[in-house]
């Protein structure tokens, strides 16, 4: 039962026994009034039948409200804890069908530009008490511009063009199309004209495109000589449509008179690129035109990405892929305001740090909401772009082309002096120093779980903790020391994880049957330094079984520097089967590095190999505790994936992502110089890349 139809049984239940005291009240004053007689003779059974009669049905009333209160908290936990905790932080919100305008500002207050030195003390100060202080200053930005009008927008026949009734363009900055013979109204589109730090229109805000208002979105892209689409909303979220999908999944359609071919798409972890070859139907005369969107996937609706790594690296390859000779940037969400103004805010604001070392987020939302109306929509959004700018500031831009790598490294190294790091250390330094969101780790701290813990300062975080299916009957049971860790395609992509511990190999492989994994990567030996790190979990010959699963080794190869197993895995009576692949790395002592780097890449394309055979579900890693090694295996593979696919390398911002997915990931100044090292050996083994598909 919803807790609205609840709440109102309840009232009209209450009404119940009020109404019958009232009557009966009222009869027996009625009989004294008429019959004193009767009222003698009544009394002493009257009363206390009433009282008795009241008391059952408030007694009733109170096990109905409490029976529905149960019913609704169980239900609760039932639909809102999932397998995987959604990929960002969100508001607490009701979902909207609207948009709705934020409050009133609380005051006239203005916030002055920020010089960079002071940034890092200010996000600090503004975010303490839950954002206290952000919420202010978004509070005190101006929500609508009062000499805007929105009359075009208002007209009957644009009304229905728009996704929401209160997110319109104004009438002095709204982007116009050329008019359509005959067809009234055919110049208006939601969209508006933005500015950038100092480039004048360099953007269009528009609204999603509905189903109806795709041909005059392509139209605008036309018209306006865009070449570039950003995308900031998924298709549908939370059940509700934001987007219509504008674009062919494969061929060419026509919307209206754009025509619009799909040439090529990479799918990212984060975004997904799409290549559209685009050409005006109606006039084969005129030369197509390559237009390229790019779809950031990781955001949530009426929220903000979990961390800005992912924003910031999208940002720059949108500055990358648009020409200079091109028109405005396309940027959209839904409604065109939210996702949309944090982007564009964020985009001038990198440019302002550049020009002047100081950042005026206030000033510019305010300047640019007199352009379109609600740009920036909650103060989450508003915080997020101070987060970025931060981001931006503390770590910069450590993005290398391979090219550059050999020099990079000297420098990192300081070759002048072979055993002086000071850049290594320096660079390695900024990542020990992240903070470790102890207060998200509550699952992995409970009584009943720690015993299940390896080691106590390596415990996943609850937003991308590996859950598994609850055994009937015994509480505790969905949690396992393991945490989801993206790949570079892929969110999800491995499941970092312990070794097992004897007690814990039963979970162990629940895990592996529940979350479909056909490889598992094992990066230290039952032993080291005489100490166990982990439980053997696998038969030597024939099968064992741990609780309700039996596993079967089928073959067990030496190949230079990894042993490979078949195993097979059979759950339940049902004898359900699957094949299991575990690579079992020797070369990598408990403290220290591999002494080269190829043994590392023969396992890490060996691994890839097999995924691509069984479905990309997802990679368990494992060393002992599942940080150091693990960290540094998942890096190198994501590292050396992007290598592969785009010449580009990140082993800074590849690192830190993954410190923020699980604490401790590559664990010493060696493991990270490592990442480094590998990729040279790659470079200079497959400088042609060919070998490694």
């Amino acid at each position: 039962m919803d807790l609205g139809v609840t709440a109102s049984f309840l009232r009209s239940s209450t009404m119940v026994p009020l109404l019958f005291l009232v009557d009966v009240t009222t009869q027996s004053n009625n009989l004294s009034n008429g019959n004193n007689t009767t009222e003698k003779q009544a009394s002493p059974y009257v009363l206390p039948a009433v009282l008795v009669v009241s008391l059952v049905v408030v007694i009733g009333m109170l096990l109905a409200w409490y029976f529905l209160r149960l019913r609704n908290q169980r239900k609760v936990v039932v639909t809102t804890v999932d397998k995987k905790m959604p990929n960002g932080i969100l508001e607490e919100q009701e979902q909207q069908t609207v948009v709705l305008l934020p409050r009133s500002p609380s005051a006239s207050k203005t916030y002055l530009p920020l010089p960079l030195d002071c940034l890092e003390e200010e996000v600090r100060v503004r975010s303490a008490d839950d954002g206290k202080l952000f919420r202010e200053e978004f509070n005190s930005l101006p929500g609508v511009y009062l000499q805007g009008t929105c009359e075009e927008a208002n007209k009957d026949d644009n009304r229905e063009k728009n996704r929401y009734p209160n997110i319109l363009p104004y009438d002095h900055s709204r982007v116009v199309l050329t008019q359509i013979d005959g067809a009234l109204c055919s110049d208006y589109v939601n969209a508006s004209y933005i500015d950038g730090y100092k480039e004048k229109n360099k953007f269009l805000a528009a609204q999603g495109p509905k189903q109806d208002t795709v041909a005059d979105f392509w139209r605008m892209v036309w018209e306006q000589k865009a070449a570039t689409i950003v995308m900031l909303t998924n298709l549908k979220e939370r059940k509700e449509d934001k987007c219509y999908q504008y674009w062919p999944d494969q061929g060419c359609w026509t919307y209206g008179s754009v025509r619009v071919a799909v040439e090529d798409f990479t799918v990212l972890v984060d975004y997904t690129i799409r290549k559209f070859c685009v050409q005006y139907a109606s006039d084969g005369s005129k030369t197509p035109r390559l237009v390229t969107q790019l779809h950031f996937t990781s955001w949530p609706d009426f929220g903000v990405p979990f961390s800005p790594i992912g924003m910031l690296k999208f940002l720059k390859k949108v500055k990358t892929v648009n020409p200079s000779f091109a028109g405005p940037i396309v940027v959209h969400c839904s409604a065109g305001v939210g996702r949309t103004g944090t982007f564009i805010v964020i985009d001038a604001m990198i440019d302002m740090m550049h020009a002047e070392q100081t950042v005026d987020v206030f000033g510019f939302v305010s300047r640019i909401r007199e352009q379109r109306m609600q740009l920036v929509q909650t103060d989450m959004q508003y915080s997020f772009i101070y987060q970025a700018l931060l981001e931006y500031y503390l770590y910069g831009d450590t993005e290398l082309d391979v090219s550059s790598l050999e020099g990079h490294l000297q420098k990192l190294h300081n070759t002048s002096a072979p055993f002086d790091r000071v850049g290594l250390e320096e660079e390695f330094k900024k990542l020990t120093n992240m903070r470790i969101m102890k207060e998200n780790m509550r699952t992995g701290n409970l009584p009943a779980n720690m015993k299940k813990n390896r080691v106590l300062q390596i415990i996943p975080y609850d937003f991308n903790r590996v859950i598994l299916s609850m055994k009937r009957g015994q509480e505790f049971t969905d949690y396992i020391n393991a945490s989801f860790i993206d790949g570079y395609r892929q969110k999800d992509y491995f499941i970092a994880t312990q070794g097992p511990l004897s007690h814990t190999v039963d979970d162990f492989w629940r895990m592996v049957w529940e979350w479909k994994c056909h490889s598992i990567v094992m990066l230290t030996e039952l032993q080291e330094r005489e100490q166990d790190k982990c439980f053997q979990y696998w038969p030597t010959e024939d099968t064992v079984t741990y609780g309700n699963y039996t596993v079967e080794i089928k073959s067990d190869t030496l190949c230079d520097t990894f042993s490979l197993r078949d195993l097979v895995l059979t759950y339940g009576s049902e004898k359900q089967t699957r094949l299991v692949r575990h690579f079992h790395f020797h070369g990598w002592p408990e403290i220290g590095i591999p002494t080269d780097g190829k043994g590392m890449i023969d396992i890490i394309a060996a691994v890839q190999k097999q995924q691509q055979q069984s479905g990309n579900h997802p990679i368990i890693v494992h060393c002992s505790a599942g940080a150091g090694r693990t960290g540094t295996f998942i890096s190198l593979s994501n590292i050396l994936e992007r290598v592969k696919a785009e010449g580009l390398l990140d082993v800074f911002q590849t690192v830190k992502s993954l410190r923020m997915q699980r604490p401790h990931m590559v664990q010493t100044v060696e493991q990270y110089d490592f990442c480094y090292r590998v990729v040279q050996d790659f470079v200079d083994i497959f400088s042609d890349y060919a070998n490694f598909k």
